[in-house]
């Protein structure tokens, strides 16, 4: 069968390179042609030969919603090569993964056109923009969702749905950090044997231009009180060496590692994270962390009317509480973070409650395998 996917930002490219892993094993004679990254194109060169990336999702990713109204033409006209595209390939499905500002759009035009739609990680319609499930319920034949507190969401609104776990179990757990050794990770990113602070500021350079300053500026003051440690910059693979120099300095207590996260993570002490996919990643590692994030303040003032749920973690989301805490907007401040990062660090029942917290997080997310489920229940669907 010939499947079309499109994922349009990093952890997208994570999840969609996961299924595809599993759709090539359950149809070997798959025909895939995508939007992703470098993860999607790894597993697709495995398997076929081509050019299947239709395209990268690195060239176009923005975040909030001023900053999307300010893109609108670019996107339009890449919704509207998208469209082409999808009709000449001529899938047997098309497979919309996150990324809902895009792919809802996707999702009624390849419905208009006939096509089966397909949605793996369903729109946090059950955090903000509710009105998006009349899409969803008219547009998609079906979703794939990955939490548990989606079930009773979307069986209140008769949406049909599959929940076989989440996937990101299975991508951590099988990560080759989480087998390699300390040293060995040191000597490969030669990183310092030194505790560190993990910094997470995101995939895209609007996020990075936001949380770095301040992530920095928190840096100074840890080095003055505790100069044994050093910070490490887990930057995101789609990024380069120009997209944070700019804020570095000449801090020698300060490194950047790219594509390293998961063993960023697991060596860290602990961890500062623009929230988003790697602040679960790092629950899953079992890293003590906090979630640090911030918009714009005209994309913060919309979205207080939108946003409906009580955190922005995922984490925090599945326990219905604070397992570790979030410092968002105005609470984003320099000493904030210091005053959490020393609790994180040297704080050991504060710690082993985080990670004991943790354990549950893995609990109601279910067990392994989850990629492989839903490629084999998205084939079942298709016949």
């Amino acid at each position: 069968m010939k499947y079309y996917i499109i994922a349009g930002e990093a952890s997208g490219d994570l999840h969609g390179s996961n299924l595809l892993k599993g759709l090539y094993a359950q149809d070997p004679q798959a025909q895939v042609r995508f939007w992703g990254g470098p993860l999607m194109e790894e597993v697709y060169r495995l398997h076929e030969q081509g050019d299947g990336m239709a395209m990268d999702y690195r060239e176009g990713a923005v975040m909030g919603i001023v900053e999307v109204l300010l893109k609108g033409r670019t996107l339009l006209k890449r919704a509207d090569w998208c469209k082409q595209d999808i009709c000449a390939f001529h899938p047997d499905v098309v497979i919309l993964i996150d990324y809902p500002g895009f792919n809802l759009k996707m999702a009624e035009f390849a419905h208009g056109q006939g096509y089966k739609v397909f949605y793996y990680i369903a729109p946090k319609v059950w955090a903000s923009r509710e009105g998006r499930i009349k899409k969803i319920k008219a547009f998609v034949d079906k979703l794939y969702i990955v939490f548990p507190f989606e079930i009773p969401y979307f069986q209140r609104h008769g949406v049909p749905f599959t929940f076989v776990g989440n996937p990101l179990l299975d991508a951590v757990d099988n990560h080759p950090a989480l087998q390699e050794t300390r040293q060995a990770f040191l000597e490969r990113t030669s990183l310092p044997d030194a505790p560190w602070i993990a910094l997470l500021a995101g995939s895209r350079n609007m996020e990075i231009g936001s949380m770095m300053p301040t992530f920095m500026q928190m840096a100074d003051q840890w080095h003055t009180l505790h100069p044994d440690y050093h910070f490490v910059v887990a930057a995101a693979p789609s990024r380069t060496m120009a997209d944070y120099a700019k804020y570095l300095g000449k801090r020698d207590f300060v490194h950047v590692v790219f594509g390293e996260t998961y063993g960023t993570l697991r060596h860290a002490r602990a961890a500062a994270i623009n929230s988003g996919t790697a602040s679960l990643e790092a629950a899953l590692i079992g890293t003590p962390q906090v979630v640090a994030y911030r918009l714009s303040a005209l994309s913060a003032f919309i979205a207080r009317f939108l946003i409906k749920v009580k955190y922005v973690s995922l984490a925090n989301l599945i326990l219905d509480r604070l397992a570790f805490k979030e410092l968002l907007q105005e609470a984003f401040t320099v000493p904030a973070l210091l005053k959490e990062c020393e609790h994180l660090c040297f704080d050991e029942p504060y710690r082993e409650q985080m990670q004991a917290d943790y354990s549950q997080v893995r609990t109601l997310l279910g067990g392994s395998g989850a990629s492989d489920a839903v490629a084999r229940a998205m084939i079942q669907d298709m016949q």
